[in-house]
């Protein structure tokens, strides 16, 4: 299973790997510098990566986590979202009902939305698998000049990340983000400032599939509940009408002669 290891102490918020993401996407390079200034986080549908500053003088990477066990797939109702054996999470449009139930599962707040167009879809990180198709890297990650991104196997990256810990203990904080969190995910983070700021919760926290998957599973009921409630209310609606205008019909002898 893929992966990629994010250095923060490498990285020089540059945004190179974001420039390179955007073009790989197809996108405005201008609309999405736009959406960095105008969005909390400058992710948006014309930006699907961002950097972050973290703590002072430190900068990470942001984009979709591709989740090992993703809550986003999970409370997908048609399936528009997978994990691939490769790792990636993908997205597909031609099943999206655009419920949006993906961005509120998201426990990183990753998905975006095209509320700009016509016919909206849910957009982005799919971790550049057409270029791992053809055995290449992500565009983030060969766009970086600082080395602040690795990829490859998670369990190498993972023992690559353990390894330089214990060769700089004063560089690194022990831990790396990503192994265990919400079941762990395929992008993994270490440094030498905590994380928090990118949205990692406690290192124990289970995963997030264990919460959603209830609510996906009850959806089709409520849907069904909601449905016969409104056809019901719509029977009475025109029932009442229909007794009013009866009753308005039946005029009083003395309202005749007038």
């Amino acid at each position: 299973m893929y992966g990629i290891l994010v250095d923060v102490t490498r990285c020089t918020a540059c945004e190179k790997c974001v420039a390179a993401c955007v073009k790989g996407n197809g996108e405005d390079y201008w609309e999405a510098e736009h959406d960095r200034a105008t969005t909390k986080d400058g992710l948006s549908s014309h930006r699907v990566s961002t950097v972050l500053k973290v703590d002072y003088g430190r900068f990470a990477r942001k984009s979709c986590m591709h989740c090992l066990e993703p809550s986003c797939v999970s409370a997908c109702l048609v399936g528009g979202l997978s994990k691939t054996a490769d790792g990636p999470v993908v997205y597909d449009q031609d099943k999206c009902i655009g419920c949006r139930y993906c961005m509120l599962a998201c426990p990183f707040h990753i998905p975006r939305y095209e509320w700009q167009n016509t016919v909206p879809f849910v957009v982005k990180c799919d971790m550049c698998v057409d270029r791992l198709a053809l055995g290449q890297q992500p565009a983030c990650v060969e766009a970086c000049p600082e080395q602040a991104l690795r990829f490859g196997d998670r369990d190498s990256l993972l023992s690559q990340a353990h390894a330089l810990i214990r060769q700089h203990p004063r560089r690194y904080v022990d831990h790396v983000w990503g192994e265990h969190e919400l079941g762990g995910t395929s992008v993994m983070y270490i440094s030498d400032v905590d994380l928090a700021s990118l949205g990692w919760p406690e290192a124990d926290s289970s995963a997030i599939p264990d919460l959603t998957e209830p609510l996906v599973h009850t959806t089709p009921f409520i849907g069904l509940g909601v449905a016969v409630g409104l056809i019901g209310l719509n029977w009475i609606v025109k029932r009442r009408n229909l007794l009013m205008g009866g009753a308005d019909n039946q005029q009083t002898p003395e309202n005749e002669h007038e």
